[in-house]
């Protein structure tokens, strides 16, 4: 079986789809590609942002990605790549997903968005801003929504749905 990858704004609901994906599929291997930069460098997201910046964050995800798709080659193992809200920014990243894995974007509405987002708000840089939350979200997502949809392979309209009804829907596409 190929990888399969997660792509979609934050609060979308990758990693608990991941998760549930995860049950459905036993045989294939979770990474949240976040929670592996921060294994890897010892530092947590919102730390690299401040001290390194965006660009080489996304250097960062770029090298992982290497990384993870390497050594699925090499052992034989299937994931599903759970990814940050902008890895597919990156030209070279979104080429190894579209190449390396079965890609699902995990469409949200604003509105769900930012209901998930002011629920589960974590440390998310990309959302420091003095505009608000909602102006904030649907600015990256007229950039980022284009990029998304060109990316994924299969779309998957996440709003009303619950992260097992999702993951169902993608494994019915597989």
């Amino acid at each position: 079986m190929d990888h399969i990858s997660l792509i979609g704004f934050m609060g979308c609901g990758k990693s608990s789809v991941g998760k549930e994906l995860a049950k459905l599929l036993p045989s294939m291997e979770l990474i949240d590609l976040d929670s592996y930069i921060e294994a890897m460098t010892g530092r947590t997201i919102p730390e690299i942002f401040e001290n390194e910046g965006e660009a080489a964050f996304r250097e960062m995800e770029k090298s992982a990605l290497e990384d993870i798709f390497m050594t699925g080659e090499l052992t034989g193992t299937a994931y599903i790549l759970s990814l940050g809200g902008g890895t597919v920014t990156t030209e070279a990243c979104r080429r190894m997903i579209r190449r390396n894995t079965t890609c699902f974007y995990l469409k949200a509405s604003v509105d769900t968005l930012v209901a998930n987002l002011e629920q589960w708000p974590g440390d998310r840089p990309m959302l420091k801003s003095d505009k608000g939350l909602r102006t904030r979200v649907e600015e990256l997502m007229a950039t980022r929504g284009p990029i998304y949809e060109k990316t994924a392979h299969h779309v998957i309209n996440t709003d009303g749905d619950d992260y097992l009804a999702a993951a169902v829907d993608i494994v019915t596409l597989l």
